[in-house]
């Protein structure tokens, strides 16, 4: 999926962030295609998306903020681009 690429000029900015090992996530960033950046975290890092909404702390985790940084959607498990795009629609 080459959503950064897709919507950047649009403004929209992607950031993942993975919770294992560097070598393990750079294998899976280029395995899949992965075309934004992703941010190293800990299991601490689960707290943190606990307080956007995960409270059964399940991952993947989707956090979409506006253009003033708020949350204007969360979403628990996979997100297809399609869905995705629906959600950003309204916020471009």
């Amino acid at each position: 999926m080459k959503v950064n690429h897709k919507y950047a000029p649009n403004g929209v900015q992607f950031v993942g962030i993975a919770l294992d090992s560097v070598s393990k996530v750079r294998d899976y960033v280029e395995e899949v295609g992965i075309d934004y950046d992703i941010l190293i975290g800990g299991m601490e890092t689960l707290g943190i998306t606990k307080e956007l909404g995960n409270h059964a702390q399940v991952l993947p985790f989707t956090v979409v903020l506006d253009r003033s940084g708020k949350a204007a959607y969360t979403h628990a498990g996979a997100l297809t681009e399609a869905s995705l795009g629906a959600v950003l629609a309204p916020l471009l």
